[in-house]
């Protein structure tokens, strides 16, 4: 069987743009972040051990982010903090990509009526708002973390079906699928080796940025009570359970809001820097304006 050629991935694309400041900050900004997660619980002391003593102190040399009301240090909660929440962000942004994979891949390759059904039951699912869907479930099975990760989850996929959905049609009428079509090659080899691995790329823009607005939505939940509980180390958490202090200990509540503020721009711009790589549009535009200063 005559072998096809196919477009240039991701992979290459990421290596024909130049990185420019802005995207090696990115870079390091959400590398930071994710080592955080993973390696500061690690070595982090106790941080549930109180110490009524040393509580509500300032930020000083001893504590860089003061103390909270049980004489916790706020540094490392926040630490700790970080594999919580930027967890439960990747756990929930996977959780639903894999089932909105899932959903499109079936509907675009099914038969005509599986594809109208799954879409409709998406259109349901998109009218249905999250977080009103997500204070449900915990009302019914309880407040916590897992619950609300199986909320979102089970609310976040449609999005990633329809985009989905939308772009694999359009890879299933580009003129290298079709000569596969006619070569005889299988609708599963055909999604897997042709179609998926070119669709996929606009998706991984999507679920980038998506971590960053995770992060806000658990934090605002465990705000409100629905999600993670005290003592757990939470950034929303731990905001929630300072509001009383605003006032008079402004740190206990500053530090883990501004952990949730810079994760959220450091995975947004993480997103739109992937888009500016792998929009063939972007990089045809950056291309025809390197050409112009050739010229010039």
């Amino acid at each position: 069987m005559r072998r096809l050629r196919r477009p240039p991935r991701l992979s290459w694309s990421l290596r024909r743009r130049e990185s420019t400041p802005l995207d090696k900050a990115t870079i390091t900004l959400v590398a930071l972040i994710v080592l955080t997660a993973l390696i500061g619980p690690l070595v982090a002391p106790d941080i549930y051990l109180s110490d009524i003593r040393n509580a509500f102190h300032p930020p000083s040399g001893q504590h860089w982010f003061g103390t909270d009301d049980q004489g916790r240090d706020v540094l490392w909660r926040v630490i700790v903090a970080c594999r919580t929440s930027l967890g439960a962000a990747a756990v929930i942004v996977f959780g639903y990509g894999l089932l909105g994979t899932v959903v499109a891949t079936v509907a675009s390759v099914g038969p005509r009526w599986l594809d109208e059904a799954l879409m409709r039951l998406t259109d349901a699912v998109l009218a249905f708002p999250g977080l009103l869907f997500a204070l449900a479930v915990t009302a019914a099975l309880g407040a916590g973390v897992l619950t609300v990760m199986t909320a979102l989850i089970l609310t976040g996929w449609p999005m990633t079906a329809r985009l989905l959905r939308g772009i694999v049609r359009e890879t299933m009428a580009m003129p290298f699928v079709q000569g596969a079509r006619t070569l005889g090659v299988s609708r599963t080899r055909l999604m897997t080796r042709h179609v998926l691995p070119n669709a996929l790329p606009a998706l991984w823009v999507k679920w980038a940025s998506d971590i960053g607005n995770t992060v806000i939505t658990v934090g605002g939940l465990s705000f409100i009570g629905a999600g993670a509980q005290p003592p757990t180390a939470e950034w929303g958490a731990m905001v929630a359970t300072a509001q009383g202090h605003v006032s008079t200990a402004w740190w206990i509540a500053l530090f883990p809001g501004l952990a949730i503020a810079v994760t959220a721009v450091a995975f947004g711009l993480l997103g739109d820097m992937l888009h500016l790589r792998t929009d063939p549009a972007v990089r045809q535009r950056a291309a025809a304006a390197r050409a112009r200063q050739v010229a010039r």
